[in-house]
């Protein structure tokens, strides 16, 4: 099982360019980071964990500019957004931000795509609330156009583009897609449809709601070996990884405190064990 790391990087933390050389030197296979371009002072929605929101939310670097740092200064190290908050973005830019990271990488970009949990930010970027999955829905197949080898425009509901030049690619033609999410019908469709698999939080649950997953991925067309699982923000045990490895599980993403580089470095050091 390929074992990489998410941590919540702030202006407090250790550095992008600490850790990803860090993980790198330990042989962690990659490195996740969260996105919020701003929290609301006046929140009323509520943490979806419970309690007070954690100071962290408020401090987050920005994924693409810190996975940047990390591209630069690592080799086979992957990087990847646990998650982007697609409806937040403008898809054109976003799309060029994505192919950029992925081909100066070499390849090693995933996307993890999220629909967000705090209303009053999404607000602020004119999201509707009601209507965000199916914006990231056009958004996702209006970059994916943009990605294609020829000019290719798109006409959705919530998003055009024309028939455009669009350099550069991705590496591979399109970076790897995964859906962050709880299980049921309406996430599994966006899955099936534009993606390359779920991202879990926590990853509970799984042995239950992954055989509906396979059963949508196998009704979509889809090849049942391609099916990515990828359990993240794990809190690790060796029964709970080996849980993972029982259910065709072949990578996992354990979580970091956001602390210190010392603080940081001593958890790594410890989840060294599960390498």
């Amino acid at each position: 099982m390929r074992i990489a790391t998410t941590i919540f990087l702030t202006d407090e933390t250790i550095t992008p360019v600490r850790l990803a050389r860090a993980l790198e030197q330990r042989g962690f296979a990659g490195l996740y980071l969260p996105e919020h371009t701003h929290i609301p002072a006046d929140r009323t929605t509520p943490y979806a964990a419970g309690g007070e929101l954690p100071a962290e939310y408020t401090r987050t670097l920005d994924p693409f500019v810190a996975l940047a740092q990390a591209a630069a200064v690592t080799t086979t190290l992957a990087l990847g957004t646990g998650i982007t908050l697609v409806a937040q973005h403008d898809p054109i830019v976003l799309a060029k931000q994505i192919a950029t990271l992925d081909h100066v990488s070499g390849g090693r970009f995933t996307l993890g795509v999220g629909f967000g949990w705090n209303v009053e930010e999404a607000a602020d970027h004119g999201v509707e609330w009601s209507t965000r999955r199916d914006l990231v829905l056009d958004r996702m197949r209006l970059m994916r156009a943009l990605w294609a080898p020829q000019p290719t425009g798109y006409e959705g509901e919530h998003a055009r583009v024309s028939a455009s030049f669009a350099h550069p690619k991705p590496a591979g033609g399109t970076p790897r897609v995964l859906v962050g999410g709880g299980a049921g019908p309406g996430l599994f469709a966006h899955i099936t449809e534009y993606a390359d698999g779920w991202l879990p939080i926590g990853g509970r649950g799984l042995g239950a709601s992954l055989p509906a997953l396979r059963r949508a991925w196998a009704e979509a067309g889809r090849d049942p070996a391609s099916l990515q699982v990828v359990p993240y923000g794990v809190r690790p045990s060796p029964g709970k990884l080996a849980h993972y490895a029982e259910l065709g599980v072949t990578e996992a993403v354990l979580q970091l405190p956001p602390g210190t580089e010392l603080e940081v470095l001593r958890v790594l050091d410890d989840y060294a064990q599960y390498l």
